[in-house]
């Protein structure tokens, strides 16, 4: 998978339609899955949505994406009361590739060229492929339940 998403929309009326349900699903279906799965965030990936489309035995994040259980600026309104702190909520949520990598949420950051991946994509799309041959490689010689169990671990880890 390739995550850049804004994440689950907010709103009551997403919850009226079941999102969180949806999400859950979607969880337990991948958790099942007995291939190798491998994430990638490639831009933002903020919330649920992102947390159910991540389900995964490998997680890389491009050095500059982002990763969080809320946007900085959601969280900042929550303790601040003003989203003008967004850039005081992102560090203080550690959702970084590093600190994740730090914390052993992720697994692997790609480097991106000063500026970010459009600086040259040619560049940070050959290091992406690089980093999933090798670890399609490595993860394709697992037993499925070893996979399996291993996701389920990992999503323990995170506190799911």
């Amino acid at each position: 998978s390739f995550i850049d998403t804004p994440g689950a929309h907010p709103g009551m009326d997403a919850e009226e339609r079941g999102v969180n349900e949806a999400i859950a699903e979607n969880m337990a279906m991948m958790s099942r899955i007995r291939t190798p799965l491998i994430a990638t965030v490639t831009g933002e990936a903020n919330s649920g949505g992102a947390i159910a489309i991540g389900v995964c035995d490998q997680l890389n994040m491009l050095q500059y994406s982002t990763y969080t259980v809320i946007t900085p600026e959601g969280c900042a309104t929550i303790l601040w009361k003003s989203s003008e702190y967004a850039a005081a909520a992102a560090e203080a949520m550690g959702v970084t590739s590093e600190r994740l990598q730090e914390l052993g949420i992720v697994d692997l950051t790609i480097p991106e060229p000063l500026g970010g991946a459009h600086r040259d994509v040619a560049a940070v799309a050959a290091s992406i492929k690089a980093a999933l041959i090798e670890q399609i490689d490595r993860l394709s010689a697992l037993d499925p339940e070893v996979l399996v169990e291993g996701r389920y671990e990992r999503l323990m880890a995170y506190g799911l």
